[in-house]
């Protein structure tokens, strides 16, 4: 009869964590309920276990427009998570809905009956400026990190005014889109165990708006506990960038361009109600200034109490500095050019944005670069950039190195490096600074009229960590960016494990050690074709902002 019994949980087992070898999809039982998922598979073979399009909260339609998110609550029968579900509200993809809050996880090992491996877990906030992309997998597909022993979790949070809205009352307090990642993050803490991963053991990832994202969360009392590591690529919220208790122009502008009246609140919240989600989410370019600028729109704001629970009480800085955010170790960095390509507009052949750069250079500043605007602070921060970084003359080409500094400085490079001597600094754990560097074959901006890439750009490190179908070939192991996907996959699968990307000489990591960042080491991984450390990353053109907005602001 043992014997019996053991042969019968071997094939039960193996029909719950295997269902492949069936033709069957696999399945798992959560709190919540049953899941059905697919089949995926790995750069170098290994089945996934994906279940994408599985609902965490609420549809935010209807009276839960502008509301904060409502968790999704249990399900009876067979939930279908097979396939990838729309992205929300915006114009760049064409498969959107309102309901949209949807999360992706993704294995390559379920639980037995006997057996939880209960792997480290990585939680990734998209980036797109807090205003379009998504969770999907083919812009994020898992087929490289997950022939690591890690579980990834990919989410889609409410974009654009459908998110971010803050009219500065109760009627819109704001954080809508932030909210949701927090009650991603809590789906996760109650069900990631049914999926084989740790929920003691989460690493929030974030790029771009991911990463203004995951450094306010550190700081976010609604997130405290939620997750145990944290990875901010090319952005941050310790930046100079404006932040306030709303954003009502935001919200007036939006009703305008809906046709809707922009006077009060309660006129505002009540007409957009009745406008549909995509001609909401398809108004985007109306938010233009400058060329394609600003490229942060929308963004966080410290919320006033309508007693509702607040996402963020204080300014990201002023909360560090006080000590006020989650001890945890810290991995952060940019790419060598990060948004300099932006510089390609300004100068394109028709030369409109370039002579509208050079003669009105403080009211275009502060938009392209994203700082105050008209105050008399505002003109001569700009005054001192442009003598800085581009000279009293006019613009011309021989600028065009110095304008790419500004973009790739101002939206990108100063906030993560003030991040890292913060974090540095209060924080009880390390912190891990780098610089991207290595430059395949591939890059989101080619120089024009050719194939040769501009250099490494914003998000070209995403390339090495995700399969993104929609733009890149699949790497495979005999292309020269295989050794790039192996290290940088390592690199946030050590992270996540041990809060240390390097936690013991291996040939993978060319036997590097790095080094934690702090302000008298100014310590630096470059993570190029070698890993090496270095010192005092763009020191220079960096000391430059922090004399034009001083720490002293928010103390």
């Amino acid at each position: 009869m043992r014997r019996v019994l053991l042969v019968f949980y071997y094939i039960y087992s193996v029909q719950l964590i295997s269902g492949h070898k069936n033709n069957a999809n696999p399945r798992v039982t959560t709190p919540l309920g049953d899941i059905e998922g697919s089949f995926m598979q790995s750069l170098l073979g290994k089945s996934i276990y994906a279940f994408r399009g599985i609902r965490y909260a609420k549809a935010p339609v209807g009276e839960l427009r502008f509301q904060p998110p409502v968790p999704v609550e249990n399900w009876s029968g067979v939930y279908n998570a097979t396939k990838d579900r729309p992205a929300c509200p915006q114009p760049i993809h064409r498969h959107i809905s309102e309901d949209c809050l949807y999360l992706n996880i993704y294995t390559t090992k379920l639980p037995g009956l006997r057996y939880n491996p209960k792997r480290p877990v990585l939680f990734f906030i998209h980036p797109g400026g807090f205003y379009e992309m998504s969770s999907a997998s083919n812009w994020f597909g898992p087929q490289y990190l997950l022939d690591r022993n890690i579980v990834l979790v990919t989410i889609n949070y409410r974009l654009g005014s459908l998110g971010f809205m803050s009219t500065g009352d109760k009627w819109a307090p704001g954080n809508n889109g932030l909210k949701d990642q927090v009650i991603a993050l809590k789906f996760v803490k109650h069900n990631i165990v049914s999926f084989g991963g740790d929920p003691n053991l989460v690493t929030i990832v974030g790029y771009s708006a991911g990463a203004i994202s995951v450094a306010t969360h550190l700081v976010s009392p609604m997130s405290t506990g939620l997750f145990h590591r944290a990875i901010v690529m090319s952005c941050s919220s310790f930046n100079h960038w404006p932040m306030g208790n709303h954003q009502f122009n935001l919200a007036q502008k939006q009703a305008r361009l809906v046709g809707c009246p922009d006077d009060t609140s309660e006129n505002i919240i009540r007409c957009l109600k009745t406008k549909s989600a995509e001609e909401i989410g398809d108004s985007l370019n109306g938010f233009k200034e400058f060329g394609s600028d600003p490229v942060i729109i929308w963004n966080a704001v410290i919320e006033l109490d309508f007693g509702q629970e607040r996402f963020l009480t204080e300014h990201p800085i002023r909360s560090v500095l006080k000590g006020k955010f989650q001890k945890v170790p810290v991995m952060t960095g940019v790419t060598t050019e990060e948004m300099s390509d932006r510089a390609i507009n300004v100068f394109k052949s028709d030369d409109k944005l370039l002579l509208e750069m050079d003669k009105e250079f403080g009211r275009v500043a502060p938009i392209a670069f994203i700082y105050e605007r008209n105050t008399t602070r505002s003109r001569h921060i700009s005054r001192k950039l442009r003598k800085e970084f581009l000279g009293m003359g006019p613009l011309t080409i021989s600028a065009f190195k110095g304008v790419g500094y500004l973009y790739a400085d101002g939206i990108v490079g100063f906030g993560v490096n003030r991040g890292a001597k913060l974090l540095s600094t209060k924080n009880t754990e390390h912190t891990y600074y780098y610089k991207f560097s290595y430059q395949g074959r591939y890059s989101f901006t080619m120089l024009p009229n050719s194939t040769v890439p501009y250099g490494v750009v914003h998000m070209d490190d995403l390339m090495y960590l995700f399969y993104i179908s929609t733009k890149f070939p699949k790497f495979n192991v005999t292309d020269d960016e295989y050794q790039m996907v192996k290290k940088y996959t390592t690199l946030f699968t050590n992270f996540a494990y041990t809060g240390n990307p390097t936690p013991a000489e291996s040939y993978t990591l060319d036997g590097a050690h790095w080094i934690p960042f702090t302000v008298e080491n100014n310590k630096y991984m470059d993570i190029g074709r070698k890993l090496k450390m270095r010192e005092n990353l763009f020191r220079e053109r960096y000391s430059v902002w922090e004399k034009l907005f001083p720490l002293s602001d928010y103390e």
